[in-house]
């Protein structure tokens, strides 16, 4: 038997401008951003199951896009259960996290996670009178928005929303923000 050496390790995937995807991740993992929970509910499908499920997931990427008339943008990777849903589901919401709920953006990014009823389950939270998904008690803020437009960008569908509603149920307190992988506080 002949005692080869052990093959290295593949190296990480480089892109054609020189930027690998741990670089690219570093860089930006110094951009602070807002935390919310996306929503929408998922309509029933199967007329002997119960009257559909409601669905969360965490995100950073969401911005303000435009005032006039009021949109706003959400990243979602591509062929995620969100992506999918709001690819046929036009009517969705936005939590904008306060500081005190880092538990609710754990729950809601855990991959490979228990199904979303469970995860609703002990959140308070209250239906949108719009889109019917939930909003988070005690976010700084919470939208309703309706679908405008998608536009795949690389491995991440942009979903430009127009806002419907707006409402501030914990105006007090600070915003959850995300940096250098951490959930952060303000001060």
């Amino acid at each position: 038997m002949l005692n080869t050496p052990s093959a290295a390790p593949p190296a990480p995937p480089v892109h054609a401008v020189g930027v690998s995807n741990d670089e690219f991740r570093a860089a930006m993992s110094r951009l602070a951003a807002g935390v919310v929970l996306v929503t929408a509910h998922e309509p029933q499908t199967d007329p002997d199951a119960p009257s559909g499920e409601d669905v969360g997931m965490t995100a950073t990427s969401f911005m303000s896009v435009s005032l006039d008339p009021p949109l706003v943008l959400i990243g979602l990777r591509e062929g995620s259960r969100m992506d999918d849903l709001l690819d046929e589901q036009p009517l969705w919401a936005v939590s904008l996290l306060a500081e005190s709920q880092s538990s609710v953006a754990s729950r809601f990014a855990m991959k490979n996670r228990i199904s979303d009823r469970l995860l609703f389950a002990d959140v308070p939270y209250v239906s949108g009178k719009v889109s019917g998904a939930p909003l988070l008690d005690g976010a700084l803020a919470t939208l309703e928005c309706r679908t405008e437009q998608r536009v795949t960008a690389g491995d991440h569908t942009l979903v430009i929303g127009r806002v419907l509603t707006s409402s501030l149920p914990g105006a007090d307190g600070g915003p959850l923000t995300y940096f250098r992988g951490r959930y952060r506080q303000l001060g």
